[in-house]
């Protein structure tokens, strides 16, 4: 089990006249992660540097990926996955771009900026466990849709998306033990779902932590 992050944040600071921005992102692969760089590079396409470490999990494989975008070797993405591992943190990007103050830092305070930085941001988020789990597809009629959100309410359950259609399909994500329940529920008709598909095994976030 592994702690990821909920939203997307930024947080800034600044240092002998440099300014450092750092931007994390919840992310699900290494595509994703590519992608999220690439539109922070043209976003802050006047900027010296554009900074990154990442960590994501691929088939149950931790990738972790860094880079220091033109500082010093060592002194800007390595101290920021460290972070990110010291933490436990997975499917995360952060991305600190620096615009340069016209004063040099040094190895020694690229390393305590960069790592400020990435500290900020990730303070900034809320911060849940990500575990194994199944996006679901479940169907079901109107009338019974109101209880079945109520139910995903008190039982921790996230609904991810909702189609409407001739029935309503809701999209929810569940660990195997919530899967085996809803089952049970089905069957007992205690729930009046009309319909259940396993649309993809995934990991899911749970338990948010303040």
């Amino acid at each position: 089990m592994f702690k990821t992050i909920v939203e997307n944040n930024t947080a800034e600071i600044v240092e002998k006249k440099s300014k450092f921005i750092a931007n994390i992102f919840y992310i699900e692969s290494v595509l994703d992660a590519e992608n999220k760089i690439k539109e922070i590079k043209k976003k802050y396409y006047d900027a010296r540097h554009n900074c990154y470490a990442f960590s994501v999990l691929d088939n149950d494989t931790i990738i972790n990926r860094s880079s220091d975008d033109g500082e010093p070797s060592g002194t800007a993405g390595a101290p920021m996955l460290n972070l990110l591992v010291k933490n436990n943190l997975v499917n995360v990007l952060v991305v600190v771009t620096r615009y340069f103050g016209g004063i040099l830092l040094g190895t020694g305070g690229l390393v305590r900026a960069y790592t400020t930085a990435t500290m900020n941001v990730i303070q900034k988020c809320d911060i849940v466990l990500q575990e194994k789990g199944e996006e679901l597809k479940v169907e079901i009629s109107y009338d019974e849709f109101e209880k079945f959100k109520y139910y995903c309410k008190i039982n921790n359950i996230n609904i991810i998306n909702i189609d409407y259609g001739e029935n309503v399909q809701v999209y929810i994500e569940t660990n195997e033990q919530e899967k085996n329940k809803i089952l049970q529920e089905k069957e007992k008709r205690k729930l009046q779902i009309l319909d259940i598909f396993v649309i993809r095994e995934k990991y899911i976030k749970k338990n948010t932590e303040k």
